[in-house]
């Protein structure tokens, strides 16, 4: 079920799937919202309560003053004390969103008990010269119709983008499900070496791989497992998006990992 809570006035929306199972915190990617989750609640049934934010700027979230990391991580934490969960929970973050969990995770050791990062890297650096993300400079936000912002963003990006158009609340046309602008600040500001974040938090984690991974090099996964006390391994056959390209191993490398706290 979707709710939203208000933070300094501005609109965090989420999805809690229920139940009376543990709860999971599922931080998605950039670009994403919470609804990717869906499935992996559905797998993991009853056993774990899913709670699944729309991060800022995301999905039906309001857009926010910035996309630094004490932002998302103050996001989620506010979310946690607005439903009354002050005991240790579950957090999944998936690339942006796993970057965003192991600092939650090293930032609030009492309110992390597991973690579990999705081809989430501690080393990123933004090259100079063209970059494949270039084009979210260029993206139109909204459009009178549906047809018209697909037409707009163009057919290379009208794929990734379709399934999160929304209509605007005035109905006065549909918009992306992020701001292109918002997006670019969100990956610039993942700069940076997040080493001693990784290793600052200290409860059970497991680092789900991809093994042909564009953002996480396989000797940069290896060393974050052998230097981090208490952090299993799994590696899926597939690139950064394999939790969307093969969402049956995704959803097993998390079952198996929960199952064993």
């Amino acid at each position: 079920m979707r709710h939203t809570l208000s933070i300094d006035g501005r609109a965090l929306s989420y999805l809690d799937f229920g139940g009376a199972g543990r709860p999971l915190l599922a931080l998605h990617g950039g670009m994403s919202e919470a609804a990717a989750f869906t499935g992996l609640a559905a797998v993991l049934g009853d056993e774990w309560r899913v709670i699944a934010p729309d991060q800022r700027g995301h999905g039906d979230s309001d857009r926010a003053p910035h996309y630094r990391r004490e932002g998302y991580v103050a996001d989620a934490v506010a979310l946690l004390d607005h439903l009354g969960l002050t005991d240790p929970v579950a957090v999944l973050g998936y690339s942006v969103g796993g970057l965003n969990a192991y600092h939650l995770a090293a930032a609030h050791p009492d309110r992390t008990g597991a973690l579990i990062g999705v081809d989430a890297t501690v080393e990123i650096s933004i090259p100079s010269g063209p970059q494949w993300y270039d084009f979210l400079g260029g993206l139109p936000y909204t459009a009178p119709t549906r047809e018209e912002l697909l037409a707009t963003v163009g057919p290379a990006a009208a794929p990734f983008v379709a399934d999160g158009l929304r209509p605007l609340p005035d109905g006065t046309g549909w918009r992306l499900a992020f701001h292109g602008q918002d997006m670019l600040d969100s990956i610039h500001a993942c700069e940076g070496d997040h080493w001693d974040t990784w290793l600052a938090s200290t409860c059970p984690a497991l680092l789900i791989h991809a093994g042909r991974s564009q953002a996480l090099p396989q000797a940069t996964a290896d060393a974050m497992v052998s230097r981090r006390p208490g952090t299993s391994y799994a590696v899926l056959d597939g690139d950064h998006f394999v939790p969307f390209t093969d969402p049956e191993g995704f959803h097993a490398a998390v079952a198996k990992f929960l199952a064993t706290l």
